[in-house]
């Protein structure tokens, strides 16, 4: 592996595990700020709180369901890179709006379209990796995704402790602005040669 080729997989890498990052930081985050960003909206009682909590839980699961389907029948027929695009940047813009939301509806749609961008990560992130190392180093790459994922919920953890200082609209803006900024830094990233292969 010449320079040029070694200097792109670690590109590649560092991008498929800030993704990761981006993607267990939202999950753990909208379960530590659902309670307070359902009261910033104005919903009081606790009966109200644990229903749509509940309800906006299920719709970004279904939206990582629905997702999960799409993203990967997409990543066969259009290659890797383009689930990587298109997955972060519907998850930054749908985390931008949930830092404006002003009420349920709105919630539960982001949520949902947050979910089905998140959905695309991992799994076009392992996949491009492993097609571009070799079967004897596949397995550092997913490791260090993996760590840097672990990385991500801490990060979400820490900022949403302090609400006094960050607020929960603060903490989405923050998730989607750590999307954008991935998004811009895969444009250097290459389609894995397997995928071409295959392709061709």
């Amino acid at each position: 592996m010449n320079q040029t080729q070694n200097k792109g997989l670690k590109l590649l890498i560092l991008v498929a595990a800030l993704g990761y990052f981006v993607d267990v930081y939202d999950l753990v985050l909208f379960g530590v700020i659902r309670v307070p960003s359902l009261k910033g909206i104005g919903i009081t009682s606790d009966a109200d709180i644990a229903m749509y909590g509940k309800m906006l839980f299920n719709y970004q699961m279904y939206g990582m369901l629905i997702g999960g389907i799409f993203w990967g029948i997409l990543g066969d027929k259009k290659g890797r890179l383009s689930v990587l695009f298109g997955s972060i940047f519907l998850y930054s813009v749908a985390n931008v709006l949930n830092g404006l939301i002003s009420n349920v509806e709105q919630y539960t749609i982001l949520r949902f379209i947050a979910g089905f961008g998140l959905a695309g990560e991992l799994g076009a992130g392992i996949t491009l990796v492993s097609e571009s190392m070799s079967k004897e180093k596949r397995g550092y790459g997913t490791t260090i995704i993996a760590s840097v994922g672990v990385i991500g919920a801490v990060v979400a953890s820490l900022l949403a402790s302090y609400p006094d200082l960050i607020s929960w609209r603060t903490n989405y803006f923050i998730g989607g602005a750590m999307g954008f900024v991935v998004l811009i830094m895969r444009i250097g990233v290459s389609e894995s040669g397997m995928y071409k292969q295959v392709a061709q």
